[in-house]
């Protein structure tokens, strides 16, 4: 038997151990109100089969699993970055696998979905998903860091059907560009030939596939599904989410909603929205996916609606549900023989270490072409047609919202300072230069929100050092404000199926 099929067989053999979940909903704890929303679908009598819980803090996610008693609950993680080459080198990444196994043992979570891109990348922080560079190197990196936090896992995190949970990495969504020189689905195939990892497959993620790569000027979506299905390793998800797109705010400060160019009728310029109703076209999508005869370890089916409106969230998980109430996962049809082998599968000799640091190199070359502080150039931003064209928009749009905008409103949360900098000149746009000047190396979890408190701070401290001391009191008071909301939410009362 090949190394592929040894690999294989073992996650079959995890998967053997995850019940079918069903239907279900994948949440912020803290929005929209959980108990709040739960008690709504039941009045609507279409309680969620699971709910799948985005990090949170610990007690928050101990409050979650008291009051939904033995109910299916799963985990979305954030903050490992396994797509970068030197994660497994960071001194805090074992701790920080440690703390997500006390999460997922406290849901008692089958799996650990977590999305394969990164928010830090060569030194710099962004507040949104990056896509990884879809080269073979990186995806035998990645791979070699999903199986160091599955193995983590299997030590740390022990839940009462004597597993541990499997770690799925979900497809990325794009931001307007992509970067490498494989096409997606064969940089996935290449993950999973490697690593006994399991998938989660995003619908609207791949309609952002679709737009972004130029596929669409080729071909129509139906015939692009067709064709990635084809090349994906579709045998490998457990889980498929659905979520809302939408145009971004940032696209205001371009004046279009498209990026074609010479009169072409481009598709809109959605971006992943999970606040945002879900289009029609991504249920023909998800259609099209689970008619496919190697969908064969699908074990759950769900809406992310994690910040979306409740009303809005009720109304699609009811059509949600009578669309899909007869989907049953499907147990997998592999041959028994890949069950039955006994003894851990063989992976492949890990990277070297220079091979490592060359691909570390690329990836800080990556990150400099985004952050604006280098041009694009090489084959890595040539092989999709639409790279360049996005990517001038990611950077002269997006990122500058995702700066002064995202994730907290800078003149909402420093009001004084940013009325003291207006006065002395300083617009707030010349923070986003500031912000990627240079690299930095990590120094705790990543959380955006505090992040972006601390660079404000060195910020005025360069262009006001007067304002120090107020700026200070502002973050003092915002750091506050965040901890004392970032605690358990309100007793949920009803709940799951």
């Amino acid at each position: 038997m090949g190394a592929a099929n040894e690999v294989q067989g073992e996650f079959l053999r995890r998967l053997e151990q995850i019940p079918a979940h069903g239907l279900g909903l994948s949440v912020d704890v803290y929005s929209p109100d959980l108990t709040s929303l739960l008690r709504a679908l039941q009045e609507r009598q279409v309680p969620p089969a699971y709910v799948e819980v985005f990090r949170a803090v610990p007690a928050a996610l101990g409050a979650v699993r008291r009051q939904t008693g033995h109910a299916l609950l799963t985990y979305h993680g954030e903050g490992l970055w396994l797509t970068q080459p030197e994660a497994a080198d960071d001194p805090l990444f074992e701790a920080e696998v440690r703390e997500v196994a006390g999460h997922l043992q406290t849901l008692q979570s089958a799996w650990l979905n977590h999305e394969c891109a990164t928010k830090y990348m060569g030194g710099y922080c962004y507040g949104t998903y990056l896509p990884p560079l879809f080269t073979a190197l990186s995806a035998a990196a990645l791979a070699d860091n999903a199986m160091l936090v599955q193995h983590l896992l299997d030590q740390h995190c022990h839940l009462t059907n004597g597993g541990s949970p499997l770690v799925l990495l979900e497809l990325p969504p794009l931001t307007y560009f992509a970067a490498g020189t494989l096409s997606i689905p064969a940089f996935f195939r290449l993950i999973t030939e490697r690593a006994s990892c399991g998938l989660v497959l995003d619908v609207g993620h791949l309609w952002t596939l679709f737009r972004y790569t130029g596929a669409w000027r080729t071909k129509p979506v139906r015939r692009f599904v067709e064709e990635f299905l084809i090349e994906f390793p579709l045998e490998r998800v457990v889980e498929i989410h659905v979520a809302g797109l939408a145009v971004h705010a940032s696209s205001a400060a371009i004046g279009s909603d498209t990026i074609g160019t010479s009169g072409e009728d481009a598709p809109p310029n959605w971006t992943d929205a999970h606040a945002a109703a879900i289009p029609p076209i991504l249920f023909e999508m998800l259609d099209q996916i689970l008619c496919h005869p190697r969908l064969t370890g699908l074990k759950g089916l769900a809406l992310e609606v994690d910040t979306k409106p409740e009303e809005l969230i009720v109304d699609e998980f009811v059509r949600f549900t009578q669309r899909y109430a007869t989907i049953v996962p499907l147990a997998n049809q592999e041959a028994s023989a890949l069950r039955e082998r006994e003894g851990p599968a063989c992976h492949g000799a890990p990277l070297s270490p220079s091979t490592r640091r060359a691909l570390a190199e690329a990836y800080d070359g990556y990150a400099r072409v985004v952050a604006g502080r280098a041009e694009p150039k090489g084959p890595e931003w040539s092989h999709y047609p639409d790279s360049r064209e996005g990517l001038t928009r990611y950077r002269s749009a997006y990122l500058p919202y995702e700066i002064l905008h995202w994730g907290g409103e800078l003149e909402a949360m420093f009001p004084e300072s940013c009325r003291r900098l207006k006065a002395r000149g300083v617009p707030m746009a010349r923070l986003v230069p500031f912000w990627f000047r240079q690299p930095r190396p990590r120094s705790g979890p990543y959380d955006f929100f505090l992040l972006k408190i601390d660079r404000f701070l060195e910020f005025v401290h360069e262009e006001m050092p007067e304002g120090d001391d107020l700026a200070r009191r502002e973050a003092e008071e915002l750091r506050q404000a965040y901890h004392a909301v970032n605690q358990p939410p309100v007793e949920i009362t009803c709940g799951l199926k």
